[in-house]
Protein backbone atom coordinates (compact mmCIF):
# COMPACT_ATOMS: atom_id res chain seq x y z
CA UNK A 1 0.00 0.00 0.00
CA UNK A 2 3.17 2.56 0.84
CA UNK A 3 4.59 2.17 -2.64
CA UNK A 4 1.10 2.70 -4.06
CA UNK A 5 0.57 5.80 -2.18
CA UNK A 6 4.44 6.86 -3.02
CA UNK A 7 3.37 6.75 -7.05
CA UNK A 8 0.91 9.54 -6.23
CA UNK A 9 3.28 11.37 -4.43
CA UNK A 10 1.04 10.84 -1.38
CA UNK A 11 1.92 10.43 2.67
CA UNK A 12 1.90 6.79 4.12
CA UNK A 13 -1.17 5.32 5.32
CA UNK A 14 0.61 4.63 8.99
CA UNK A 15 -1.22 4.59 12.42
CA UNK A 16 0.31 7.53 14.47
CA UNK A 17 0.25 7.80 18.09
CA UNK A 18 -0.16 11.40 19.44
CA UNK A 19 2.31 12.32 22.28
CA UNK A 20 0.82 12.36 25.56
CA UNK A 21 3.17 14.89 26.79
CA UNK A 22 1.38 19.52 23.46
CA UNK A 23 -2.41 54.89 17.44
CA UNK A 24 -6.48 53.45 16.90
CA UNK A 25 -4.90 50.65 15.23
CA UNK A 26 -2.26 49.80 17.62
CA UNK A 27 -4.79 51.11 20.80
CA UNK A 28 -7.09 48.16 19.12
CA UNK A 29 -3.93 45.71 19.64
CA UNK A 30 -2.96 46.78 23.01
CA UNK A 31 -6.83 46.25 24.06
CA UNK A 32 -6.86 43.33 22.22
CA UNK A 33 -3.70 42.32 24.61
CA UNK A 34 -4.31 43.19 27.93
CA UNK A 35 -8.33 42.02 27.80
CA UNK A 36 -7.75 38.49 26.29
CA UNK A 37 -8.67 35.89 28.60
CA UNK A 38 -5.63 33.21 27.39
CA UNK A 39 -2.35 33.54 26.64
CA UNK A 40 -2.97 31.09 24.04
CA UNK A 41 -4.94 33.58 21.83
CA UNK A 42 -3.09 34.99 18.92
CA UNK A 43 -2.60 38.83 19.07
CA UNK A 44 -1.82 39.56 15.41
CA UNK A 45 -2.39 42.55 13.95
CA UNK A 46 -0.85 42.94 9.92
CA UNK A 47 2.45 42.07 10.73
CA UNK A 48 4.08 39.31 7.89
CA UNK A 49 6.61 36.98 9.06
CA UNK A 50 9.58 36.63 7.28
CA UNK A 51 12.16 33.74 7.58
CA UNK A 52 15.44 33.36 6.28
CA UNK A 53 15.16 30.46 3.25
CA UNK A 54 19.04 28.72 3.32
CA UNK A 55 17.09 27.86 -0.55
CA UNK A 56 16.59 31.14 -1.61
CA UNK A 57 19.80 32.53 0.71
CA UNK A 58 17.42 35.16 1.36
CA UNK A 59 14.45 36.36 3.89
CA UNK A 60 10.93 35.47 2.38
CA UNK A 61 7.51 36.46 2.99
CA UNK A 62 5.98 33.54 4.81
CA UNK A 63 2.95 31.95 3.04
CA UNK A 64 1.83 28.67 4.04
CA UNK A 65 0.78 26.06 1.64
CA UNK A 66 -2.70 25.58 3.32
CA UNK A 67 -3.96 28.79 4.00
CA UNK A 68 -3.54 28.92 8.20
CA UNK A 69 -1.91 25.37 8.53
CA UNK A 70 2.10 24.58 8.86
CA UNK A 71 3.77 21.59 8.29
CA UNK A 72 7.24 21.57 9.91
CA UNK A 73 9.42 18.99 10.49
CA UNK A 74 13.03 19.10 12.37
CA UNK A 75 15.85 16.73 12.10
CA UNK A 76 15.95 15.13 15.58
CA UNK A 77 19.36 13.66 17.44
CA UNK A 78 20.91 10.48 17.13
CA UNK A 79 20.52 8.92 20.31
CA UNK A 80 23.57 7.49 21.99
CA UNK A 81 24.67 9.99 24.89
CA UNK A 82 22.98 12.52 26.90
CA UNK A 83 22.74 15.54 24.36
CA UNK A 84 25.01 18.56 24.62
CA UNK A 85 23.95 22.15 24.39
CA UNK A 86 24.50 22.68 20.49
CA UNK A 87 21.68 20.44 20.32
CA UNK A 88 19.82 22.29 22.85
CA UNK A 89 20.23 25.52 20.52
CA UNK A 90 18.36 23.38 17.43
CA UNK A 91 15.57 22.50 19.92
CA UNK A 92 15.07 26.12 21.42
CA UNK A 93 15.26 27.69 18.08
CA UNK A 94 12.59 25.31 16.53
CA UNK A 95 10.64 25.37 19.97
CA UNK A 96 10.45 29.40 19.23
CA UNK A 97 9.59 29.26 15.34
CA UNK A 98 6.92 26.20 16.68
CA UNK A 99 5.40 28.48 19.38
CA UNK A 100 5.17 32.02 17.04
CA UNK A 101 3.85 30.51 14.44
CA UNK A 102 1.16 29.24 17.15
CA UNK A 103 1.00 32.53 18.21
CA UNK A 104 0.51 34.02 14.57
CA UNK A 105 -2.87 31.72 14.73
CA UNK A 106 -1.46 29.27 12.63
CA UNK A 107 -2.44 25.31 13.23
CA UNK A 108 1.04 23.61 12.96
CA UNK A 109 1.62 20.09 12.63
CA UNK A 110 5.44 19.77 14.22
CA UNK A 111 7.24 16.40 13.22
CA UNK A 112 10.45 15.85 14.79
CA UNK A 113 12.23 13.00 14.56
CA UNK A 114 14.62 10.71 16.44
CA UNK A 115 17.74 8.17 14.94
CA UNK A 116 17.88 5.54 16.72
CA UNK A 117 19.54 3.11 14.49
CA UNK A 118 22.83 4.39 13.16
CA UNK A 119 26.53 3.53 13.48
CA UNK A 120 27.01 5.57 16.45
CA UNK A 121 24.27 4.07 18.46
CA UNK A 122 26.27 0.61 17.25
CA UNK A 123 29.70 1.23 18.38
CA UNK A 124 28.13 2.94 21.74
CA UNK A 125 25.92 -0.17 22.45
CA UNK A 126 29.13 -2.19 21.79
CA UNK A 127 31.47 -0.43 23.99
CA UNK A 128 28.80 -0.60 27.10
CA UNK A 129 27.86 -3.93 25.91
CA UNK A 130 24.16 -2.90 25.96
CA UNK A 131 21.25 -3.48 23.10
CA UNK A 132 21.48 -1.03 20.71
CA UNK A 133 18.27 0.03 20.96
CA UNK A 134 17.76 -0.59 24.20
CA UNK A 135 20.41 1.93 24.62
CA UNK A 136 18.91 4.31 21.75
CA UNK A 137 15.43 3.59 23.75
CA UNK A 138 16.69 5.14 26.51
CA UNK A 139 18.79 8.61 25.42
CA UNK A 140 15.43 9.21 23.78
CA UNK A 141 14.26 9.42 27.06
CA UNK A 142 17.03 11.71 28.58
CA UNK A 143 16.94 14.11 25.76
CA UNK A 144 12.96 14.36 26.08
CA UNK A 145 13.54 15.13 30.17
CA UNK A 146 16.34 17.71 28.66
CA UNK A 147 12.94 19.35 26.37
CA UNK A 148 11.07 19.47 29.35
CA UNK A 149 14.08 21.45 31.55
CA UNK A 150 14.56 23.56 28.64
CA UNK A 151 10.24 24.75 28.16
CA UNK A 152 10.61 22.95 24.63
CA UNK A 153 6.94 22.35 23.91
CA UNK A 154 6.66 18.38 22.64
CA UNK A 155 6.19 18.46 18.96
CA UNK A 156 2.94 16.34 17.25
CA UNK A 157 4.79 13.90 16.36
CA UNK A 158 8.12 12.38 17.48
CA UNK A 159 8.42 8.96 15.00
CA UNK A 160 11.19 6.92 15.74
CA UNK A 161 13.59 4.47 12.81
CA UNK A 162 12.99 1.49 13.95
CA UNK A 163 9.22 2.04 13.64
CA UNK A 164 9.37 2.91 10.45
CA UNK A 165 11.37 0.46 8.40
CA UNK A 166 8.24 -0.31 6.20
CA UNK A 167 8.18 3.46 5.12
CA UNK A 168 11.93 3.55 5.12
CA UNK A 169 11.94 0.34 2.53
CA UNK A 170 9.36 1.33 0.43
CA UNK A 171 11.03 4.85 -0.38
CA UNK A 172 13.99 3.08 -1.22
CA UNK A 173 11.99 0.74 -3.25
CA UNK A 174 10.71 3.80 -5.63
CA UNK A 175 13.87 5.70 -5.58
CA UNK A 176 15.12 2.40 -7.41
CA UNK A 177 12.42 1.64 -9.55
CA UNK A 178 12.90 5.54 -10.51
CA UNK A 179 16.44 4.54 -11.49
CA UNK A 180 17.56 7.12 -9.32
CA UNK A 181 19.26 4.31 -6.87
CA UNK A 182 21.37 0.42 -7.71
CA UNK A 183 22.66 -2.34 -5.50
CA UNK A 184 25.57 -4.03 -4.99
CA UNK A 185 25.86 -7.14 -2.84
CA UNK A 186 22.90 -6.37 -0.91
CA UNK A 187 23.60 -2.90 -0.41
CA UNK A 188 21.62 -0.08 -1.77
CA UNK A 189 23.68 3.61 -3.10
CA UNK A 190 21.96 6.93 -4.23
CA UNK A 191 23.44 7.39 -7.66
CA UNK A 192 24.16 11.27 -7.64
CA UNK A 193 24.94 11.62 -11.14
CA UNK A 194 21.61 10.87 -11.95
CA UNK A 195 20.40 14.13 -9.93
CA UNK A 196 21.63 16.84 -12.04
CA UNK A 197 20.18 19.77 -9.34
CA UNK A 198 22.37 18.21 -6.72
CA UNK A 199 24.05 20.83 -4.40
CA UNK A 200 21.05 23.47 -4.93
CA UNK A 201 20.91 23.91 -1.05
CA UNK A 202 24.39 24.14 -0.23
CA UNK A 203 26.02 25.69 -3.27
CA UNK A 204 28.46 22.97 -3.18
CA UNK A 205 29.45 21.08 -6.54
CA UNK A 206 29.60 17.63 -6.76
CA UNK A 207 33.09 17.27 -6.12
CA UNK A 208 33.11 19.01 -2.91
CA UNK A 209 31.18 16.25 -1.33
CA UNK A 210 34.42 13.90 -0.16
CA UNK A 211 33.85 10.43 1.50
CA UNK A 212 33.39 11.30 5.42
CA UNK A 213 31.59 11.84 8.55
CA UNK A 214 28.76 9.63 7.17
CA UNK A 215 29.94 9.15 4.31
CA UNK A 216 31.44 5.36 3.31
CA UNK A 217 34.36 5.08 1.22
CA UNK A 218 33.93 2.31 -1.09
CA UNK A 219 35.27 1.59 -4.25
CA UNK A 220 32.47 -0.05 -5.45
CA UNK A 221 30.60 2.64 -5.71
CA UNK A 222 29.93 4.61 -8.73
CA UNK A 223 30.65 7.78 -7.89
CA UNK A 224 32.74 8.31 -4.51
CA UNK A 225 30.08 10.69 -3.48
CA UNK A 226 27.27 8.55 -3.80
CA UNK A 227 25.23 7.46 -0.68
CA UNK A 228 23.92 4.60 0.98
CA UNK A 229 20.30 4.31 1.26
CA UNK A 230 20.13 0.24 2.94
CA UNK A 231 23.18 -1.25 4.37
CA UNK A 232 23.72 -4.79 4.16
CA UNK A 233 23.41 -6.45 7.68
CA UNK A 234 27.21 -7.22 9.05
CA UNK A 235 27.92 -9.62 12.63
CA UNK A 236 26.51 -8.34 15.66
CA UNK A 237 24.38 -5.81 13.83
CA UNK A 238 20.50 -5.03 14.43
CA UNK A 239 19.10 -5.92 10.54
CA UNK A 240 15.79 -5.80 9.14
CA UNK A 241 14.55 -7.75 6.55
CA UNK A 242 14.28 -6.34 3.19
CA UNK A 243 14.22 -7.02 -0.78
CA UNK A 244 18.22 -6.91 -0.68
CA UNK A 245 18.95 -9.06 2.13
CA UNK A 246 19.21 -8.34 5.84
CA UNK A 247 20.65 -4.75 6.72
CA UNK A 248 19.53 -1.54 8.03
CA UNK A 249 18.90 1.69 6.39
CA UNK A 250 21.50 4.57 5.96
CA UNK A 251 21.08 8.18 7.69
CA UNK A 252 19.51 10.11 5.51
CA UNK A 253 16.90 7.61 4.11
CA UNK A 254 15.12 8.01 7.79
CA UNK A 255 14.02 11.60 7.26
CA UNK A 256 12.98 12.09 4.25
CA UNK A 257 10.51 8.37 4.73
CA UNK A 258 9.43 9.51 8.14
CA UNK A 259 8.84 13.59 7.09
CA UNK A 260 7.13 12.48 3.91
CA UNK A 261 5.01 10.12 6.38
CA UNK A 262 4.02 12.50 8.06
CA UNK A 263 3.76 15.47 6.00
CA UNK A 264 3.12 14.46 2.65
CA UNK A 265 6.29 15.24 -0.06
CA UNK A 266 5.10 18.89 -0.01
CA UNK A 267 5.09 21.00 3.10
CA UNK A 268 6.30 24.26 4.39
CA UNK A 269 9.23 24.09 6.38
CA UNK A 270 12.20 22.26 7.00
CA UNK A 271 15.28 22.76 9.94
CA UNK A 272 17.96 21.60 11.97
CA UNK A 273 21.41 22.85 12.57
CA UNK A 274 23.41 24.68 9.75
CA UNK A 275 25.90 21.34 9.90
CA UNK A 276 23.39 19.28 8.23
CA UNK A 277 23.11 21.64 5.08
CA UNK A 278 25.29 19.37 3.75
CA UNK A 279 24.98 16.39 3.40
CA UNK A 280 22.25 15.39 5.18
CA UNK A 281 19.60 18.15 4.12
CA UNK A 282 21.49 18.22 0.66
CA UNK A 283 20.50 14.38 0.25
CA UNK A 284 17.06 14.08 1.59
CA UNK A 285 15.99 16.68 -1.11
CA UNK A 286 17.50 14.54 -3.57
CA UNK A 287 15.79 11.32 -2.32
CA UNK A 288 12.57 12.86 -1.77
CA UNK A 289 12.04 13.90 -5.70
CA UNK A 290 13.46 11.18 -6.63
CA UNK A 291 10.59 9.50 -4.79
CA UNK A 292 8.10 12.08 -5.81
CA UNK A 293 9.59 14.67 -8.78
CA UNK A 294 6.36 16.96 -6.79
CA UNK A 295 8.12 16.71 -3.60
CA UNK A 296 9.03 20.55 -2.48
CA UNK A 297 9.36 22.30 0.74
CA UNK A 298 8.80 25.68 0.73
CA UNK A 299 11.31 26.94 3.18
CA UNK A 300 14.85 25.49 4.37
CA UNK A 301 15.54 27.21 7.80
CA UNK A 302 19.10 26.51 10.11
CA UNK A 303 20.30 27.33 13.01
CA UNK A 304 24.31 28.61 13.80
CA UNK A 305 26.93 26.87 15.86
CA UNK A 306 27.40 27.31 18.94
CA UNK A 307 31.51 27.43 19.59
CA UNK A 308 33.74 26.99 22.58
CA UNK A 309 37.11 29.37 21.59
CA UNK A 310 35.47 29.91 18.11
CA UNK A 311 35.49 26.32 17.46
CA UNK A 312 31.98 23.88 16.93
CA UNK A 313 30.95 22.25 20.07
CA UNK A 314 30.60 18.62 19.18
CA UNK A 315 30.76 15.32 20.37
CA UNK A 316 33.08 14.59 17.78
CA UNK A 317 35.94 17.25 19.12
CA UNK A 318 34.89 16.28 22.37
CA UNK A 319 34.51 20.05 23.56
CA UNK A 320 31.06 19.68 24.32
CA UNK A 321 29.09 20.22 27.52
CA UNK A 322 25.80 18.23 27.75
CA UNK A 323 22.71 19.88 29.16
CA UNK A 324 22.49 18.11 31.82
CA UNK A 325 26.16 19.82 32.69
CA UNK A 326 24.95 22.95 32.30
CA UNK A 327 22.16 23.10 34.07
CA UNK A 328 23.36 21.61 37.14
CA UNK A 329 24.90 24.72 37.80
CA UNK A 330 22.54 27.54 35.56
CA UNK A 331 19.00 27.32 35.68
CA UNK A 332 17.54 25.46 32.75
CA UNK A 333 15.25 28.74 31.85
CA UNK A 334 18.90 30.86 31.87
CA UNK A 335 20.67 28.17 29.29
CA UNK A 336 17.97 29.27 27.41
CA UNK A 337 17.90 32.85 27.66
CA UNK A 338 21.35 32.58 27.20
CA UNK A 339 20.45 30.63 23.43
CA UNK A 340 18.21 33.68 23.16
CA UNK A 341 20.20 36.24 23.44
CA UNK A 342 21.93 36.09 20.35
CA UNK A 343 19.88 35.52 16.91
CA UNK A 344 19.21 32.02 15.81
CA UNK A 345 21.08 32.14 12.81
CA UNK A 346 24.48 33.36 14.13
CA UNK A 347 27.14 31.62 15.85
CA UNK A 348 27.18 31.93 19.84
CA UNK A 349 30.62 31.06 21.96
CA UNK A 350 29.72 29.25 24.91
CA UNK A 351 31.32 31.11 28.22
CA UNK A 352 30.99 31.03 31.59
CA UNK A 353 30.40 34.80 32.03
CA UNK A 354 27.30 34.52 29.08
CA UNK A 355 25.63 31.95 31.09
CA UNK A 356 26.10 34.25 34.59
CA UNK A 357 25.21 36.94 32.69
CA UNK A 358 22.33 35.37 31.72
CA UNK A 359 21.09 33.98 35.30
CA UNK A 360 21.28 37.16 36.69
CA UNK A 361 19.05 39.06 34.04
CA UNK A 362 16.90 36.15 34.36
CA UNK A 363 16.39 36.57 38.17
CA UNK A 364 16.31 40.54 37.73
CA UNK A 365 13.12 39.55 35.25
CA UNK A 366 11.50 37.13 37.91
CA UNK A 367 12.01 39.11 40.71
CA UNK A 368 10.31 42.29 38.96
CA UNK A 369 7.07 40.79 38.05
CA UNK A 370 7.19 38.90 41.31
CA UNK A 371 7.51 42.16 43.80
CA UNK A 372 4.91 42.93 40.92
CA UNK A 373 2.95 40.23 42.00
CA UNK A 374 2.74 40.63 45.22
CA UNK A 375 1.24 44.09 45.08
CA UNK A 376 -1.10 43.32 42.63
CA UNK A 377 -2.57 40.31 45.11
CA UNK A 378 -3.73 43.15 47.57
CA UNK A 379 -5.60 45.34 45.27
CA UNK A 380 -8.26 44.19 43.07
CA UNK A 381 -8.62 46.39 39.93
CA UNK A 382 -10.53 45.91 37.17
CA UNK A 383 -8.28 47.05 34.30
CA UNK A 384 -10.00 49.11 31.37
CA UNK A 385 -7.29 49.98 28.11
CA UNK A 386 -8.67 53.72 28.58
CA UNK A 387 -7.90 54.03 32.36
CA UNK A 388 -4.14 53.61 31.76
CA UNK A 389 -2.09 56.45 31.63
CA UNK A 390 -0.81 57.91 28.37
CA UNK A 391 3.11 57.41 29.40
CA UNK A 392 2.10 53.49 30.16
CA UNK A 393 0.18 53.07 27.32
CA UNK A 394 2.81 54.19 25.09
CA UNK A 395 5.25 51.42 27.52
CA UNK A 396 3.10 48.87 26.80
CA UNK A 397 2.35 50.00 22.80
CA UNK A 398 5.83 50.43 22.11
CA UNK A 399 7.13 46.92 23.69
CA UNK A 400 4.10 45.07 21.99
CA UNK A 401 5.18 46.57 18.22
CA UNK A 402 8.78 45.73 19.01
CA UNK A 403 7.83 42.20 20.19
CA UNK A 404 6.06 41.68 16.89
CA UNK A 405 8.35 43.51 14.36
CA UNK A 406 11.20 41.66 16.03
CA UNK A 407 9.52 38.07 15.74
CA UNK A 408 8.15 38.51 12.51
CA UNK A 409 11.53 39.56 10.99
CA UNK A 410 13.35 36.31 11.33
CA UNK A 411 12.75 35.77 15.00
CA UNK A 412 15.47 38.83 16.04
CA UNK A 413 14.92 37.46 20.00
CA UNK A 414 17.62 39.52 20.94
CA UNK A 415 15.71 42.87 20.28
CA UNK A 416 12.73 41.56 22.18
CA UNK A 417 15.22 40.87 25.29
CA UNK A 418 16.33 44.17 25.05
CA UNK A 419 13.01 46.08 24.47
CA UNK A 420 12.05 44.16 27.74
CA UNK A 421 14.02 46.34 30.09
CA UNK A 422 11.91 49.81 29.27
CA UNK A 423 8.73 47.76 30.90
CA UNK A 424 10.48 46.35 33.57
CA UNK A 425 12.31 49.78 34.33
CA UNK A 426 8.78 51.20 34.65
CA UNK A 427 7.39 48.46 36.75
CA UNK A 428 10.60 49.27 39.12
CA UNK A 429 9.55 52.71 39.24
CA UNK A 430 6.41 52.26 40.37
CA UNK A 431 6.67 49.71 43.04
CA UNK A 432 10.23 51.33 44.74
CA UNK A 433 10.75 54.92 43.86
CA UNK A 434 8.86 57.65 45.35
CA UNK A 435 7.54 59.08 43.00
CA UNK A 436 6.20 56.05 41.30
CA UNK A 437 4.33 54.86 44.45
CA UNK A 438 2.48 58.19 44.35
CA UNK A 439 1.46 57.91 40.56
CA UNK A 440 -2.38 57.95 39.20
CA UNK A 441 -3.36 55.20 38.44
CA UNK A 442 -0.50 52.79 39.68
CA UNK A 443 -2.43 49.69 40.04
CA UNK A 444 -3.91 49.64 36.46
CA UNK A 445 -0.39 50.59 35.23
CA UNK A 446 1.53 47.82 36.82
CA UNK A 447 -1.21 45.42 35.73
CA UNK A 448 -0.68 46.55 32.20
CA UNK A 449 2.69 45.90 32.41
CA UNK A 450 3.28 42.78 34.16
CA UNK A 451 0.18 41.24 32.01
CA UNK A 452 2.30 42.42 27.99
CA UNK A 453 5.78 41.15 29.92
CA UNK A 454 3.80 37.89 31.02
CA UNK A 455 2.29 37.19 27.15
CA UNK A 456 5.74 37.90 25.19
CA UNK A 457 7.86 35.73 27.97
CA UNK A 458 4.99 33.08 27.50
CA UNK A 459 5.45 32.83 23.24
CA UNK A 460 9.42 32.85 24.51
CA UNK A 461 9.03 29.75 26.36
CA UNK A 462 9.94 31.87 29.62
CA UNK A 463 7.09 31.68 31.89
CA UNK A 464 7.48 29.63 34.64
CA UNK A 465 4.56 27.89 36.72
CA UNK A 466 6.03 30.58 40.06
CA UNK A 467 8.01 33.14 40.19
CA UNK A 468 8.92 32.63 44.04
CA UNK A 469 9.82 28.84 42.71
CA UNK A 470 12.20 29.92 39.81
CA UNK A 471 13.60 32.58 42.23
CA UNK A 472 14.65 30.08 44.69
CA UNK A 473 15.87 27.55 42.19
CA UNK A 474 17.85 30.62 40.90
CA UNK A 475 19.05 31.36 44.69
CA UNK A 476 20.31 27.31 44.78
CA UNK A 477 21.70 27.31 41.62
CA UNK A 478 23.96 30.63 42.13
CA UNK A 479 25.01 29.04 46.32
CA UNK A 480 26.07 25.73 44.55
CA UNK A 481 27.89 27.64 42.17
CA UNK A 482 29.72 29.67 44.38
CA UNK A 483 30.58 26.35 47.08
CA UNK A 484 28.38 28.20 49.98
CA UNK A 485 25.69 27.07 51.78
CA UNK A 486 23.14 29.95 52.41
CA UNK A 487 23.30 29.46 56.03
CA UNK A 488 26.70 30.47 55.46
CA UNK A 489 25.35 33.67 53.61
CA UNK A 490 23.16 34.72 56.53
CA UNK A 491 26.18 34.29 59.18
CA UNK A 492 28.36 36.65 57.01
CA UNK A 493 25.22 39.23 56.73
CA UNK A 494 25.10 38.67 60.75
CA UNK A 495 28.67 39.61 60.86
CA UNK A 496 28.51 42.75 58.42
CA UNK A 497 25.67 44.23 60.36
CA UNK A 498 27.43 43.91 63.60
CA UNK A 499 30.28 45.54 62.17
CA UNK A 500 28.82 48.14 60.32
CA UNK A 501 27.14 48.88 64.08
CA UNK A 502 30.32 49.20 65.81
CA UNK A 503 31.59 51.44 62.72
CA UNK A 504 33.95 48.54 61.54
CA UNK A 505 33.94 49.52 57.90
CA UNK A 506 36.42 47.79 56.87
CA UNK A 507 35.40 45.03 57.85
CA UNK A 508 31.88 45.41 56.17
CA UNK A 509 33.41 46.39 53.37
CA UNK A 510 35.54 43.17 53.24
CA UNK A 511 32.37 40.80 53.89
CA UNK A 512 30.28 42.57 51.38
CA UNK A 513 33.38 42.46 48.60
CA UNK A 514 34.52 38.51 49.25
CA UNK A 515 30.60 37.42 48.96
CA UNK A 516 30.48 39.50 45.37
CA UNK A 517 33.95 37.72 44.24
CA UNK A 518 31.84 34.40 44.65
CA UNK A 519 28.47 35.84 43.03
CA UNK A 520 26.40 36.47 46.02
CA UNK A 521 25.16 40.32 46.31
CA UNK A 522 23.70 42.38 49.32
CA UNK A 523 21.61 44.44 49.08
CA UNK A 524 20.42 46.83 51.94
CA UNK A 525 17.27 48.29 52.90
CA UNK A 526 15.17 50.05 55.49
CA UNK A 527 14.30 46.40 56.43
CA UNK A 528 17.72 45.05 56.68
CA UNK A 529 20.36 43.10 54.26
CA UNK A 530 19.22 40.31 52.00
CA UNK A 531 20.67 38.56 48.83
CA UNK A 532 21.09 37.64 45.33
CA UNK A 533 22.83 35.96 43.24
CA UNK A 534 25.32 38.22 40.67
CA UNK A 535 27.67 37.78 38.29
CA UNK A 536 30.85 37.10 40.64
CA UNK A 537 33.09 40.12 40.58
CA UNK A 538 36.13 37.84 38.64
CA UNK A 539 33.57 37.41 35.71
CA UNK A 540 32.03 41.09 35.49
CA UNK A 541 35.22 42.69 34.04
CA UNK A 542 34.55 40.18 31.19
CA UNK A 543 30.95 40.89 30.31
CA UNK A 544 29.78 41.37 26.90
CA UNK A 545 26.97 43.89 26.35
CA UNK A 546 24.45 43.45 28.31
CA UNK A 547 20.89 40.67 27.29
Amino acid sequence: MATTLFKFCKPFAIPIRIPTSTTTKRSLIIRTCLTSSSSSQPCIPSYKLWLYNTMSKNKQEFKPKVEGKVGMYVCGVTAYDLSHIGHARVYVTFDLLYRYLRHFGYQVCYVRNFTDVDDKIIARANELGEDPISLSRRYCEEFQRDMVYLHCLPPSFEPRVSDHMLQIIDMIKQILNNGYAYKIDGDVYFNIDKFPEYGRLSGRKLEDNRAGERVAVDSRKKNPADFALWKSAKEGEPFWESPWGPGRPGWHIECSAMSAAYLGYSFDIHGGGVDLVFPHHENEIAQSCAACNQSNISYWIHNGFVTVDSEKMSKSLGNFFTIRQVIDLHHPLALRLFLMGTHYRSPINYSDVQLESASDRIFYIYQTLHDCENVLSQNDVAIRVDSIPHDIACCVDSFQDIFMSAMSDDLLTPVVLAAMSEPLKTINDLLHTRKGKKQELRIESLTALEKIIRNVLTVLGMMPQSYSEVLQQLREKALKRAKITEDQVLKKIEERTAARRNKEFEKSDAIRKDLAVVGIALMDSADGTTWRPAVPLALQEQQLSPM
